[in-house]
């Protein structure tokens, strides 16, 4: 090969080669990808977390509130005099970006990673200072003009800025979990409507206790929710005291004495939220107890989600040999083997995301414990566990709204006959006849096949009017009035 063929050789690998750009930190330097808007922080932290494979743009929420924290602090240090004007401007423009659903391909660090956040705020710095840069007509890495640290992350620390936006991303999810929640109450409540007059038998233990409508089994699961809506709304004044300005531990090193009250105002301002600063600065730091706060209030809506789940598949077993008191939509065959088999797979698949919610809970209850000295470390895990969970929720009530409960028809006659049948009944004849007396008929007529009217007629002296007037079912199930009188309310 000639010295000729050699050059050409070497120019096409040069050519073939990713461009990259030199950064440096205070291990050493790095080559960054050219065409990435973030840098050393950001490429190391890539290379060093490898676990769950997720980045930290698998969760759109935190990528925008990461954004709209880092606007509110760059308009405080430009009203502060602390940046000047153009930087805070395109410091701002590309904050504005990223909140809007840009750049969301720049957030690549693994969301299990260490350091408390620590490379994500510096990716955040990154990815903002170099489109930053790019407003102002600058290539990449020109950190003299705009810095990451110096000018992003001006009277910051990510021990104030994780949490902020953790929290803020915990609103924004919120959001669609009450609303889910709102209208699979809605759908309860609209299906307890249309059987408020249908009786059938309540049972506990799962065994045959008295009557009851479906309406009212139907407006229980429409209850629950609408209280776990309500607990929804009421954990999120718990994420609006943030501790913007503390800094590393609490104390506001390296942030000017203003800057506090001036990030919180225009984060408030900018988010419409009632965000105020945190009155106590180092036990903010490591107070975990909002997110303990979001963590059991979705566990327990779970709990309910799960409750509603396991009756219906309950009530719809059989259909031959099981309660069949009502019928799920069918949606697809339930066997490789046997034909015409159907399972109720929307309810099997919603439990399936309670349990993952429940693990949801213990990992954070764990990580919230975890907080030694000045700094809980495992905001990471936290955040991501509450944001995956609150999603699985969300598309879980979604689901079981639109292709099991929306879709649900009752057995009317099977209700009524098990109603009529149950020798529970016989409860209604203790205040006239005694305890031991209606249970000697409530044994005979399970013993005999016959309902306790008929019996009671045989070995009571009491009127039949009277005996059909005790013993009517749907009488029986609205002792307390209880119809579906709370729709309208939900």
């Amino acid at each position: 090969m000639n010295a000729s063929t050699n050059a050409a050789a070497t120019t096409a690998a040069t050519a073939a080669r990713p461009a990259t750009r030199l950064e440096h930190d205070c291990i050493g330097e790095l080559e960054v990808p050219a065409d990435v808007y973030w840098g050393i922080h950001t490429q190391r932290a890539i290379g060093n977390f490898t676990v769950s494979g997720l980045p930290d743009s698998s969760h759109p929420q935190l990528v925008r509130a990461y954004a709209t924290v880092k606007r509110a602090c760059a308009e405080a240090n430009e009203e502060l005099g602390l940046v000047p004007h153009d930087k805070a401007r395109a410091i701002i423009a590309a904050c504005q970006e990223i909140e809007a659903g840009k750049l969301a391909d720049q957030f690549p660090v693994d969301v299990l990673q260490g350091g408390a956040g620590t490379s994500t705020n510096m990716n955040a710095n990154e990815v903002i200072a170099n489109r930053a840069l790019e407003i102002l007509g600058r290539p990449r890495g020109d950190y003299e003009t705009i810095h990451p640290n110096d000018d992003v992350n001006r009277s910051q620390s990510t021990n104030d800025t994780y949490p902020a936006a953790c929290k803020i991303a915990l609103i924004d999810a919120i959001g669609p979990l009450a609303e889910e929640t709102r209208k699979l109450a809605r759908a309860f409540h609209d299906l307890a409507d249309r059987h408020a007059d249908d009786v059938t038998i309540g049972r506990t233990q799962l065994q045959d206790a008295v009557p009851m409508t479906y309406g009212q089994e139907f407006h229980a699961f429409a209850s629950f929710l609408k209280a776990d809506t309500a607990a929804l709304e009421r954990v999120v004044p718990q994420l609006t005291s943030l501790n913007l300005g503390a800094t590393a531990i609490g104390t506001g090193i390296c942030a000017d004495l203003r800057f506090r009250k001036a990030a919180t105002e225009h984060l408030a301002r900018i988010t419409g939220l009632p965000i105020t600063a945190a009155p106590d600065p180092i036990a903010a730091m490591t107070d975990m107890s909002a997110y303990i706060a979001v963590s059991q209030t979705a566990k327990n809506l779970a709990i309910h989600l799960k409750k509603a789940a396991d009756d219906l598949r309950l009530l719809n077993s059989g259909p031959h040999d099981g309660f069949n008191d009502l019928n799920v939509p069918a949606r697809q065959a339930g066997s490789s083997i046997m034909p015409g088999k159907v399972n109720p797979v929307i309810p099997e698949s919603v439990d399936q995301v309670c349990f993952r919610v429940f693990g949801m809970d213990t990992t954070v209850t764990w990580a919230a414990s975890e907080g030694q000295l000045q700094l809980n470390a495992f905001d990471p895990v936290i955040i991501h566990e509450l944001l995956k969970g609150i999603n699985l929720l969300v598309n879980a009530m979604r689901m079981f709204r639109e292709r099991c409960v929306d879709g649900i028809t009752i057995n009317a006659a099977v209700g009524r006959r098990y109603a009529a049948s149950s020798p529970s009944i016989a409860a209604a004849l203790n205040p006239l006849i005694g305890y031991e007396h209606a249970a000697d008929i409530a044994k005979e007529a399970a013993e005999s096949g016959r309902t306790v009217r008929e019996v009671a007629g045989e070995r009571t002296g009491l009127p039949a009017e009277q005996l059909d007037a005790l013993l009517d079912t749907t009488a029986l199930a609205r002792r307390l009035g209880q119809t579906c009188r709370e729709h309208r309310e939900a």
